[in-house]
């Protein structure tokens, strides 16, 4: 009887003083569990005899009752006070104003903004988007392109080229990070048959760097091939994405004669525009602004494509996206686009639920 007495005197001591709930479970499993010490004791009374049996049974009985009892005692004071220390470190003013939502408070980036109204307004043309790898072959960036060997912009001032490569069967070739998204073009062009009416939009890398130029920028080209296609289609898709994307009723362009390797004639785009208080606006004004360069795609290219040039002729054109951005949404250093500056996003960004639609506005 001492032994149980010292028993129950034990046990109640750890139970009281068990500081958390962990704790208080191993005092539980310790006495009451499968090998705790209360249940070896009822493991006993197989042995004895039915007298013993009979006393020492209702003594031990009393103690696991007991025990248990002070279990759920000790187990509700502990949870009072677990909840009391929870509700001190998580109150709530209920002054303070509702915390905006994620859906106010993130922005989408200009860039990612722009490239959505780009493709509303090209995809009510009937234009798809065609997509290419960043990393491209020589031969896709300039020789089916007709840039002549030597050319200067094969040079390492302008192209990031990486290191020779070295497997088997292709010793000495080149590849390099794509100077423009014209191999999308090429790779639609062997890729698919005429009539092709795409836009080829993504990242882009140079050697430069100032207020106007990044190592990696945007670009978007657009390229339609089709035998009746001429100077005229190539005009009018312009002057419609002028208009829809500076959301202007009408706007005046100008073409001059250019020359890139890739399209005879070569041509580059002034649209008129009015400066007034460090803002450009579009479809006003006597002056003029470059935007972007196009013409009619070399047969050269066509015959490196498989596209028989006797048959089929097409057109096409190229503009910065970062550049077109910087207009149209009055941002003057083209260095935070990529700087990654939260409050730059915040001022210049758009709401993510403000898709750009015709219907509704590109940026409305």
């Amino acid at each position: 009887m001492s032994d149980l007495l010292s028993l129950e005197s034990s046990t109640l001591a750890d139970i009281a003083g068990a500081a958390d709930e962990a704790q208080l479970e191993a005092v539980r499993v310790a006495a009451l569990g499968k090998k705790g010490s209360i249940s070896a004791l009822l493991a006993t009374l197989g042995k004895m005899s039915p007298d013993e049996r009979k006393t020492a049974g209702a003594a031990i009985n009393a103690l696991k009752d007991k025990v248990g009892e002070a279990l759920n005692a000790r187990r509700t004071i502990l949870k009072d006070a677990a909840l009391e220390v929870r509700l001190a470190s998580e109150t709530v003013d209920v002054t303070l104003p509702v915390r905006d939502a994620p859906s106010e408070t993130g922005r989408i980036h200009p860039i990612s903004q722009v490239m959505d109204e780009l493709t509303a307004i090209f995809a009510d043309m009937g234009f798809s988007i065609a997509e290419g790898p960043d990393i491209e072959s020589d031969d896709y960036n300039f020789t089916k392109l007709n840039f002549p060997a030597g050319h200067p912009a094969r040079e390492m001032h302008d192209t990031f080229f990486f290191q020779p490569d070295a497997q088997p069967g292709s010793l000495g070739e080149r590849k390099l990070l794509r100077t423009h998204t014209s191999p999308v073009q090429v790779r639609t062009m062997l890729s698919s048959k005429p009539p092709i009416r795409v836009i080829c939009p993504g990242r882009t890398y140079r050697c430069d760097s100032d207020q106007t130029h990044t190592p990696m920028f945007h670009q978007v080209e657009g390229l339609v091939i089709d035998q009746g296609a001429h100077l005229g289609h190539l005009k009018w898709v312009l002057e419609e994405f002028c208009k829809a994307f500076f959301e202007v009723p009408n706007v005046k362009m100008r073409f001059r004669p250019s020359f890139f390797p890739f399209t005879e004639p070569s041509m580059e785009v002034d649209i008129q525009c009015r400066r007034s208080g460090g803002e450009i606006r579009f479809g006003e004004g006597e002056d003029w602004l470059e935007i972007l360069g196009c013409g009619m795609v070399h047969p050269n290219v066509l015959r490196n494509c498989g596209v028989d040039p006797d048959v089929y002729q097409g057109f096409a054109w190229g503009m910065g996206i970062d550049r077109i951005a910087m207009l149209k949404y009055g941002m003057p250093d083209l260095r935070p686009f990529f700087e990654g500056d939260v409050r730059w996003l915040s001022h210049y960004g758009f709401k993510p639920l403000d898709m750009p639609s015709l219907a509704g506005g590109l940026s409305a």
